[in-house]
């Protein structure tokens, strides 16, 4: 049967690719010592979480999509990382940013993962990130300052991750 409305993995390649031509008309991009901008997602949990609220923590976000294989790779990997260091003041967010729970959830049940998953349903945080490839990944330091970002994943970037997490965990 034909379908006049484009599948969620094309809808999200199209805001991506949209995200990217507004990109360069809009202001200056997120970027390594600069405040993360805040902003409010609700989680599959049903629960509002606030950017800010994670102020003093060392926080990863990870900005995925379902369909996206290098995203599905990670997130085994970002769980091990949220496991290994959540005591020591560390977390991370996952935000799916195809704007509906439905992929995520169905991801989710294939390969699930503690840390908490938002749902960018406006796709409003994604743009705010200027988030341009999949995976994005931002490390934010406990006084909410951007300290890296990280476009894509191949396995073995893990590495990377870990050395900044360890570093601003003893900051």
């Amino acid at each position: 049967m034909y379908s006049r409305r484009p599948s969620s993995r094309l809808r999200t390649q199209l805001f991506l690719l949209l995200l990217a031509s507004a990109g360069a008309l809009t202001a200056q991009a997120v970027a390594p010592e600069q405040p993360a901008p805040d902003f409010t997602l609700k989680s599959l949990d049903g629960v509002n979480l606030r950017l800010e609220e994670y102020r003093g923590q060392v926080l990863l976000i990870n900005f995925w999509a379902s369909w996206c294989g290098p995203c599905r790779q990670e997130m085994p990997v970002l769980d091990r990382l949220h496991q290994r260091y959540v005591d020591a003041g560390f977390a991370v967010l996952g935000i799916n940013v195809e704007g509906e729970e439905k992929p995520a959830r169905e991801l989710l049940e294939k390969v699930p993962v503690t840390f908490p998953v938002l749902i960018d349903s406006g796709q409003l945080v994604s743009e705010l990130y200027d988030i341009q490839a999949m995976p994005s990944t931002i490390v934010i330091d406990r006084d909410g300052v951007i300290r890296y970002i990280h476009r894509g994943y191949r396995p073995g970037d893990e590495a990377g991750y870990v050395e900044m997490v360890k570093q601003l965990i003893a900051e």
